[in-house]
């Protein structure tokens, strides 16, 4: 039975999985969980991370505004579920003027490592590169140096350091809508340099898999497993109506990270519901953080739908590594 290395999260939401359910992730009956209108001034809410804190949980949202201006905004939720997100987008601090400046903010992560929440992002410097920011209380936030050139996004932290460096995935673009994408592992010794870079995975071309043949993405904090870091990403193909997202999972090598044990030759999520198929980018689901708990190997994944909302859907480690195996390539 696979096992999460981590910390007890009893009050995870949670649904059963539904009789007659063939997919190793089903969603919450009550999706979509937060509406495009998820505060005084969005057009849509979605692509958002969220983490157990205090008594409950925070988040880091993917805000777009009635002028269609991306940024993000704190959000808080007693049951994650329910979520109160601010109405000002997140104001960073930091030693340098020049990284401070924004043009544009998007598809947040957050990660707790170490003492700290780290919160990663695609950040707008002449062209999209990934922003790096930490926080104690999603009160104060301090910028630190952009991580990468650009073009870059979906910057995912490791939650631990690995061969004691910091470690973390991303996936090398362009400054437009990117028809290409492969994900790669970078470390830094000090949340600054940034280096060490290997290859993880590219797309399938081929017909065998051709869900995910023109590019993939990291989506949430990977999971440690007794069995390997659990990364769940999105795939992409182009059809003859653009790009349909949908997502993947891969069993990545404990300590060498660019090294796949196993890697999804099915998909485990696909657009199917109205408010993933309709919505401001249509058919899209892509997830953006994983809530777990170690004692039941429960995850819930947040996603966002159709660029426009955000849902959630749930899983076990086991059910999943178990799945991934059944149907890998």
């Amino acid at each position: 039975m696979s096992k999460i290395i981590g910390r007890s999260l009893p009050n995870i939401p949670w649904e059963e999985k539904p009789e007659g359910c063939r997919m190793p992730l089903w969603r919450y009956s009550g999706n979509p969980i937060i509406g495009r209108d998820g505060n005084r001034v969005s057009n849509s809410v979605f692509n958002s991370a969220v983490v157990p804190f205090e008594d409950g949980f925070a988040g880091v949202f993917r805000c777009d505004s009635r002028s269609i201006s991306m940024d993000i905004f704190v959000g808080r939720s007693k049951d994650g579920i329910h979520w109160e997100i601010e109405d000002t987008p997140v104001q960073f601090t930091g030693a340098d003027g020049e990284v401070l400046k924004r043009e544009y903010r998007y598809d947040p992560r957050v990660c707790f490592l170490e003492d700290r929440y780290y919160v990663t992002w695609c950040n707008g410097y002449h062209g999209p590169t990934i922003g790096v920011a930490y926080t104690f209380d999603f009160k104060k936030f301090v910028q630190l140096e952009n991580a990468f050139l650009p073009c870059n996004r979906n910057g995912v932290l490791f939650p631990r350091k690995i061969q004691g460096l910091y470690t973390m995935l991303s996936r090398p673009s362009d400054n437009g809508h990117t028809p290409f994408g492969d994900i790669f592992v970078s470390q830094s010794p000090d949340m600054e340099f940034w280096g060490r870079h290997r290859h993880v995975m590219s797309p399938i071309k081929e017909d065998c898999s051709a869900w995910q043949g023109t590019k993939v993405g990291p989506g949430p904090i990977p999971i440690e497993t007794d069995e390997g870091w659990l990364m769940i990403y999105h795939g992409v193909i182009t059809t003859c109506n653009g790009f349909v997202y949908r997502m993947g999972a891969a069993l990545l090598d404990l300590e060498q990270p660019w090294k796949v044990l196993y890697r999804s030759k099915d998909y485990i999520l696909a657009p199917y519901e109205n408010y993933e198929c309709v919505g401001d980018v249509p058919n899209v689901v892509f997830p953006c953080a994983a809530l777990t708990d170690a004692d039941t190997g429960r995850i819930a994944v947040y996603y966002g739908c159709a660029d426009t909302v955000t849902g959630i859907a749930f899983t076990t480690a086991d059910e999943l590594i178990g799945y991934l195996k059944e149907h890998h390539i």
